[in-house]
């Protein structure tokens, strides 16, 4: 019995634009820069803009690994459900994401947005 010679490369299958499919992560990434300045999102909201709600974690391990993607990711707009800045520890000194956010005009109490229903952007909404 012959056998099958088995190819080593991975399938990629390729939009209608010529683009090979996005990784999740880079659908996060899409995402992400999008959020305006002095606004804040959560992983949750990202992960159901992408059609995976449950996904919230996953979006999370892309804000932690969005330090090495260029162009830039504001990962600092992007916070846990209830607006704490969850992610802090992340960046270079926990300190880092909150001086980002007040730079951006966001004030943060207590690892803690300031208003954060007002400053949700939610990109189900705004995309």
């Amino acid at each position: 019995m012959p056998s099958k010679k088995v190819s080593s490369e991975k399938l990629k299958s390729v939009k209608p634009s010529g683009k090979k499919d996005e990784s999740f992560f880079e659908m996060v990434f899409e995402v992400a820069r999008q959020i305006p300045k002095g606004r804040v999102t959560s992983y949750g909201a990202i992960a159901a803009a992408l059609g995976t709600k449950m996904s919230a974690r996953m979006v999370g391990w892309a804000m932690n690994a969005s330090h090495l993607v260029r162009p830039k990711i504001p990962a600092h707009r992007v916070v846990n459900r209830n607006g704490m800045l969850s992610g802090k520890m992340h960046f270079d000194y926990p300190e880092k994401m909150q001086e980002l956010l007040e730079k951006d005009g966001v004030k943060v109490v207590e690892d803690k947005v300031v208003d954060f229903e007002k400053r949700f952007w939610d990109p189900m909404k705004e995309l």
